[in-house]
């Protein structure tokens, strides 16, 4: 299998990434144009509104389980480790990113939006045991 496979779900990711600034970047400037907020209010995220502020919190969100994400796809290309099922759980895992995201955006289901969570989470911790067993030569 080609190695370099394993780029395309990190891009995938990466481009969810840009969509999210976008969405907050359009919300924030809304929210100032419909006096809903002035600029001064995101300074400091306790002041910003409600229309922004889950928005702010989706994107922290795309910087803290996705960080395992990008390791371990580095890891999976650096020891030749990308093959079906590794480059399936990748694109599972970015899946569930893009739902995640857009629970979180639309109408913030938490019962959604924790399923979405934890399945994302559990796709990525059986890559990482793969990769673990890869290291060891089991798989």
């Amino acid at each position: 299998m080609n190695q370099t496979a394993i780029f395309w779900p990190m891009l995938a990711h990466v481009l969810l990434v840009y969509i999210v600034y976008a969405v907050l970047g359009r919300r924030r400037y809304f929210a100032v144009k419909s006096g809903e907020a002035k600029a001064g209010q995101y300074k400091v995220r306790s002041t910003e509104p409600a229309s922004s502020v889950t928005v702010a919190s989706n994107l922290i969100n795309q910087f803290e389980l996705p960080v395992l994400f990008y390791v371990l796809c580095l890891a999976l290309h650096l020891t030749n480790g990308v093959n079906y099922l590794t480059l399936a759980l990748m694109w599972i895992f970015v899946l569930t990113r893009y739902v995640h995201a857009g629970i979180h955006l639309t109408g913030n289901n938490l019962l959604l939006r924790n399923r979405s969570f934890v399945l994302g989470a559990v796709v990525l911790l059986l890559g990482w045991i793969w990769f673990a067993l890869h290291l060891l030569q089991v798989v």
